[in-house]
């Protein structure tokens, strides 16, 4: 039997031309879709899918309507002598339209498997939209976009229906294989069905096999590369009493607002489950901003990087307005100069250490950005380093790396968003020790968001507390803790022993609940509401006779491995458990020396550490 092979090569150039065809205009189209918020988006997303669900039929009568003689593409192509209805070029555009929903389909859902803190960090390190599609996005998606190749591919080879409309069944012109296969039966030629049958099917599955084995190799890769990264904790967040007072407004600094240095942020914005409306100022010492889960922390970060856009308000940065509601100011991530350190690192996998750290020095000359890595790699101790790619590194290696890349570029504005949450207690003791060194040689404005009270003690001068998106608290360190001023700062800074209370006298308090009367240094303001003292502030004493001593019972107890918290009622034998009124914590050294002496005990509650609060 001999065969002409013309439809072989036929459908080969038309099926490649519209793969390519297929990939730009799909990829493309998925970019831009998953980035659209407009309401017009399930309309769009199925006019874009519709060659996939219509009947190849419907496609090719409403390509031959838009193409043909009367259409108003065939009309426009007339002016310029060309036509393409009943051409090979009119099936690589069949083949092209039915292939396209399989390329868009599988290349949205590769770019919406990014992690899209890796687009974000691109951009704070001045990253164009253009860069980050091209080094970050594109990359990153290339196991969907092979797959898409390959679907389209075999989609566009197997076109009939649309084909046949707009392109005929022109022998040795326009003739695929498909096409070949449908005569060929038609004439009773059932062995040359067969071979253009056979020849389909070796294609098209070749293709699905080869990309399949390859993705195998490729999750086997990754699942290496992954199986030594350390396990995430998850950071502790105690609830409580919520007393949310207004807007503080005086947090700003008139200084800062004079000198035009330091960090100034006056926003607004609304969010699902709460309103972010705060207002504050920052300058060279570093500020520790302390809250509960969804108090607004993050997203405050992300508003000053750029990542987020607040709804009103004014974000200012050494005099230069990074956003401003009322003169339409908003500038985008890469011109602000801000650098975004993430919880998870958000470091590029594909990327080796080095060209993580260089990603942000595009613009400087190949020899000083070689420099500029290895000075960063020196100021992290990681020198040597620079070859290996992230996988193969620790988890606190990895934040060193972040830390690195993101002081590279030498931001105005270091944001730093709980980055030890994912380390190990040994981990996050050593990188803390390397942050404080870090930021003693750094000369910008600093952020610290964390969850973990004493980190945040030990890395910064001045305190913020959110709760409720509002910034409820603006102090020194040593200021917000030893005198916080209502339950909720209190509760955020770790204190765990609460009563009301009534100002009996200028120093003279009655704890209601706790059913004592206290003696204070600080003065009760006519509006105290509570009365508090921390934990490991109380003391157990065997002198009933001081100030602020009461007998008491224990009623349970909570072992860690250096300390004993100890849960103790005022006054009268617990009926449970769960019947007690203070906290108390001690070292397993005191507890063992107080465990067998005879209730009742005494507390003494110093007046010095006694904290008097109001109503917010």
């Amino acid at each position: 039997m001999l065969v002409n092979l013309s439809p072989l090569w036929i459908s080969l150039k038309t099926a490649g031309l519209a793969t390519i065809a297929a990939f730009f205009i799909g990829t493309a189209a998925a970019y831009w879709m998953l980035g659209y918020r407009g309401k017009w988006k399930s309309l769009i997303e199925g006019i874009l899918i519709s060659p996939l669900i219509l009947p190849p039929t419907v496609v090719g009568f409403l390509l031959l309507l838009l193409f043909g003689r009367n259409g108003p593409i065939g009309q426009l192509m007339q002016q310029f002598d060309l036509t393409i209805v009943f051409t090979w070029y009119a099936a690589v555009v069949a083949a092209t339209v039915v292939a396209f929903p399989l390329m868009y389909k599988t290349a949205l859902g590769a770019f919406e498997q990014i992690d899209s803190s890796l687009v974000q960090v691109a951009r704070t390190l001045g990253a164009s939209q253009r860069r980050v599609f091209f080094q970050v996005v594109l990359p990153l998606a290339v196991p969907g976009l092979v797959a898409g190749i390959t679907l389209s591919f075999a989609r566009a080879l197997g076109e009939f229906g649309a084909t046949l409309m707009l392109a005929g069944n022109i022998p040795g012109q326009t003739q695929t294989m498909p096409m070949a296969i449908y005569f060929a039966v038609e004439a009773g030629a059932m062995n040359e069905a067969w071979f253009w049958a056979i020849s389909i099917m070796s294609f098209s599955l070749s293709g699905i096999v080869a990309v399949n084995l390859w993705q195998q190799r490729y999750d086997r890769k990754k699942q290496q590369m992954q199986a030594g990264l350390l396990e995430a904790n998850e950071p502790v967040n105690r609830g409580g009493k919520s007393t949310e007072p207004a807007r503080l407004g005086h947090l700003i600094q008139p200084q800062l607002q004079a000198t035009n240095a330091g960090l100034l942020v006056d926003i607004e914005k609304q969010l699902s489950n709460f309103k972010l409306d705060t207002a504050f100022a920052a300058g060279q010492e570093t500020l520790g901003i302390l809250g509960g889960s969804g108090s607004g922390k993050s997203m405050t970060l992300r508003c000053i990087a750029g990542v987020d856009t607040p709804a009103k308000g004014r974000i200012v940065l050494n005099g230069r307005s990074l956003f401003d509601s009322e003169q339409n100011i908003n500038l985008p991530s890469h011109k602000r100069n801000v650098s975004l350190v993430f919880q998870n690192y958000a470091l590029f996998p594909h990327m080796t250490v080095a060209q993580n750290i260089a990603f942000g020095l595009q613009h400087l000359p190949k020899l000083i950005r070689r420099q500029q890595v290895e000075k960063q790699l020196l100021g992290v101790q990681m020198q040597g380093l620079g070859d290996r790619y992230p996988h193969q590194l620790s988890g606190g290696q990895q934040q060193r790396v972040a830390l690195a890349r993101a002081l590279a570029t030498e931001p105005e504005l270091l944001l730093l968003d709980e980055p030890f949450s994912a380390l190990d207690t040994y981990l996050r003791s050593q990188m803390e020790r390397q942050l404080v060194e870090t930021l003693a040689t750094y000369r910008g404005v600093t952020l610290f968001v964390t969850h973990n009270l004493e980190e945040a003690y030990r890395i910064c001068e001045n305190l913020m507390v959110m709760s409720g998106g509002k910034t409820i608290a603006y102090d020194s360190k040593h200021q917000i803790f030893e005198h916080p001023k209502t339950v909720r700062i209190a509760q955020l800074t770790g204190c765990k022993n609460f009563s009301r209370a009534v100002a009996l006298g200028s120093n003279s308090v009655k704890a209601t609940d706790w059913g004592i009367t206290l003696g204070a240094i600080e003065a009760a303001e006519d509006n105290l509401t509570d009365i508090g003292i921390r934990a490991h502030q109380i003391s157990i004493t065997t002198n009933p006779d001081r100030d602020n001593t009461y007998p008491c019972w224990l009623a349970a107890t909570s072992e860690t491995p250096h300390r004993m918290t100890l849960f103790l009622k005022f006054n009268r034998m617990p009926a449970g458990g769960q019947d007690y009124h203070l906290q108390a914590e001690v070292f397993k050294e005191k507890w063992h020396e107080i465990k067998d002496r005879p209730f009742p005990w005494y507390v003494h509650l110093d007046p010095a550490r006694l904290i008097l609060m109001v109503d917010s």
